[in-house]
This record gives C-alpha cells, sequence and structure tokens, in this order.
C-alpha cells in the first residue's frame, strides 16, 4: 500500500513539472489548520515528512494573516503559533487583516506565478483551489500526509496548453509566408538569368539576392560549412633530425684537440719546472 501512494505521489509531482514548470526546492504554503494538525497528530519534523511525500527538498512557508489568525485563537493554538512562526513568510501586501482563505486565494492569483504547493485542511479552499491552473494541494490524514490529484480542469488547461505550443504563431506565420515570397523571387530571377544570360539580368539577380539578405534577418537557407584546408606538422610534436656521421666526427676532433690542448700544456708546464731546477744548480757551481 505504501509502495502505491509513492508511485501515486510521484505520478502528480511528474505532472505539475512537466506540464506548470514547477522546480526544486518545491514552495509548501501553509495555512493555520494545516500546521494545527501537523501539530496534534506529532508530524515532525515537518520537512522531512513533506519532503518524503514529493521526493525532494521542501521550504515551508505562510503568512502573516494566517499568523495573526492564529493568534486570535486563543492559547490553545499557541503551539501551533510557535510552529507557524518558524515558517519563511510569503509576501502578502495587506494592511488590513485578511482571512487565511482571502490571503491565500490572492497570493496564489489566476496561475500561481510562485509555484507554491498549498498544504490546508480546509475543505472550501481545496474546493476553490481545484479550480486554479497549477496549484497542487496538500493535506492531512490523521498522521499521514496526502497529495491531491490533479483535478480535470487542470488536466484540460495542461492539454489546452500543450496543443497551442504545437501550433504556430501569427508572427512565425508571418515570417514563414515572406521567407515563401523571398524564395519564388530568387527563383524568377534565376530562370530569367538562364534564359537571358545577360549582364544586367546577373545584376539585379545580385540586388535582390542583397535584399532579401536583409529582409531575412539573420534567416539562413542553407547551412555553410567550412572547408578544412591541409596544414603542415606541428613544430612542437616533431623531434629534429640528428646527423650522427657529423656530431661523431665533431666530438672526436674536439677531442682531440683538448687532449692536445692538454698534453702541450702539460709537457710546457713540465719543461719550464725542469729548466728552472737545472739552471739553479748550474747557477749555483758556476759561482762556486
Amino acid at each position: 500500500m505504501r509502495l502505491k501512494k509513492q508511485k501515486r505521489h510521484r505520478k502528480v509531482v511528474r505532472f505539475y513539472t512537466a506540464c506548470f514548470g514547477f522546480r526544486e526546492p518545491f514552495k509548501v504554503l501553509c495555512d493555520g489548520t494545516f500546521v494545527h494538525h501537523l501539530h496534534v497528530n506529532s508530524i515532525t519534523p515537518a520537512n522531512t515528512a513533506l519532503s518524503n511525500i514529493l521526493g525532494a527538498t521542501v521550504k515551508m512557508f505562510t503568512t502573516r494573516c494566517v499568523l495573526a489568525e492564529l493568534k486570535s485563537l486563543g492559547e490553545s493554538y499557541s503551539e501551533s503559533l510557535k510552529a507557524a512562526r518558524n515558517l519563511f513568510t510569503a509576501r502578502c501586501d495587506h494592511e488590513k487583516r485578511k482571512s487565511a482563505v482571502a490571503c491565500i486565494m490572492e497570493i496564489i492569483g489566476e496561475d500561481n506565478p510562485e509555484h507554491f504547493f498549498v498544504a490546508t485542511q480546509d475543505a472550501d479552499l481545496r474546493k476553490n483551489l481545484q479550480e486554479v491552473p497549477g496549484v497542487p494541494v496538500i493535506f492531512g490524514l490523521r498522521n499521514a500526509l496526502m497529495l491531491e490529484p490533479p483535478s480535470a480542469f487542470q488536466h484540460q488547461f495542461a492539454k489546452s496548453t500543450e496543443e497551442e505550443r504545437s501550433h504556430m504563431t501569427e508572427y512565425e506565420y508571418k515570417m514563414l509566408r515572406m521567407k515563401k515570397k523571398n524564395m519564388l523571387a530568387m527563383e524568377e530571377a534565376r530562370e530569367s538569368s538562364g534564359v537571358n544570360g545577360s549582364e544586367g539580368d546577373l545584376g539585379t539577380l545580385a540586388v535582390m539576392n542583397a535584399n532579401n539578405g536583409r529582409k531575412g534577418k539573420e534567416v539562413k537557407d542553407k547551412v555553410q560549412f567550412k572547408r578544412k584546408k591541409a596544414k603542415g606538422p606541428n613544430p612542437l610534436s616533431s623531434k629534429k633530425k640528428k646527423n650522427c656521421g657529423h656530431a661523431k666526427a665533431n666530438l672526436v676532433s674536439e677531442k682531440m684537440q683538448d687532449s692536445n690542448d692538454g698534453s702541450e700544456t702539460a709537457r710546457t708546464r713540465s719543461r719550464k719546472r725542469k729548466r728552472s731546477c737545472k739552471q739553479g744548480k748550474k747557477l749555483e757551481v758556476t759561482n762556486d
């Protein structure tokens, strides 16, 4: 039984999201009777209970008129008033307090622009909301919450709007007629230029094509594709060529030069040292 109820609720939510544009997080507008029902039946937390029904995150709202009505009912509704004050407050521009039913009906309006789910235990309010397109209703049944299925009026309204979307508007029809006229004029001009083959006909054809392009307002008859040109290889991805023979020869020559330079410096250094030592000794002998 619980699975059947969940499937039914999902189907209702899918209907309103597809046909009337409801989006998450869903906004639930609660009146005093619904808040009192939650408190009496200890359905807490209310956010999770509503999110389980709708299958998405929920934001709960109320109005100042609803809070004033709960306050006027006395101490028996004091706990419900405290719970209602913790909810978000929907804007209602009423200088004087109105009844909760009148306030909610005024916020919903003719087409429910704010996409509110209305949670109430008032039978008259539920009946009135069935005549407004795109207003899902939530009510409590003992310790369970229920989502009311859409009425026949709401189904009919959704069907009519879907049919209107499938048909062309007047503006689209006018644009289509203009496009047809332009295409016929271009074909006639091409035929006349093909028969005569004179330069004057070609000039008139070019002028007509330019005028049609201006009137079309960025409407293209054929899709234009850019031709891809052949490109060279990527210089970063291609490696430089290595000349193995020249490189080896250069390395050998460099090594030979280094070795020759090293040997010459060693010889010069050794000769200088030897000569300096021998010359010093000879000088000492001669002096003696």
